[in-house]
């Protein structure tokens, strides 16, 4: 039996390359100007592994999108891409509008078509999805700054604690805590 494909996501399947270079663009628009190119031309995944992954991870969020995956793919790949932009100087709001950004790049690639098709209805559905998408980034960064946050805690609790056993103000490990090597 033949799948039923939407008009709308035939029409984003034949825009998909476009939708997801512009995507792209938009979100290496984030970076300094050197830091942009260097991501957008270095091919070699070694030495461009941000640039790679956002790519990769772009292009396979948009095809999860574009066949109505479940939020378990998208969140998978949105996971490899949002957890480099939680480590950087993002505010959260800079960090995750490439999210949102979506929704007007595929208005600018198919609006003409969803006009003449009568697709208002379907665009609608799909930009619901991206909006749900924001908010599964959302929780995806406040994970990873929730995680960088423990981490500076742990490092900072550890470096108190060698310099106070350095000082000899405290002799002995604290209970259940193994003592760290150095």
């Amino acid at each position: 039996m033949a799948e039923n494909v939407s008009p709308l996501r035939g029409i984003l399947e034949r825009e998909h390359s476009l939708i997801v270079s512009k995507w792209l663009e938009c979100i290496l628009a984030t970076y300094p100007e050197d830091s942009a190119k260097f991501l957008k031309n270095q091919k070699d995944q070694f030495a461009n592994p941000v640039g790679t992954t956002l790519s990769k991870e772009l292009d396979s969020v948009f095809r999860e999108l574009v066949e109505m995956g479940a939020a378990k793919g998208v969140r998978e790949f949105l996971d490899r891409i949002i957890r480099i932009r939680a480590v950087q100087d993002f505010s959260p709001a800079a960090a995750l509008a490439f999210v949102f950004d979506l929704k007007q790049i595929v208005r600018d690639a198919v609006l003409e078509e969803v006009k003449s098709q009568g697709l208002f209805d379907e665009l609608a559905r799909f930009e619901a999805r991206i909006d749900e998408m924001g908010l599964l980034a959302f929780n995806i960064y406040s994970e990873c700054r929730e995680k960088l946050y423990e981490l500076r805690v742990q490092e900072v609790k550890k470096n108190v604690y060698l310099l106070l056993k350095k000082a000899e103000m405290i002799t002995e490990t604290p209970a259940g805590e193994s003592e760290p090597v150095m």
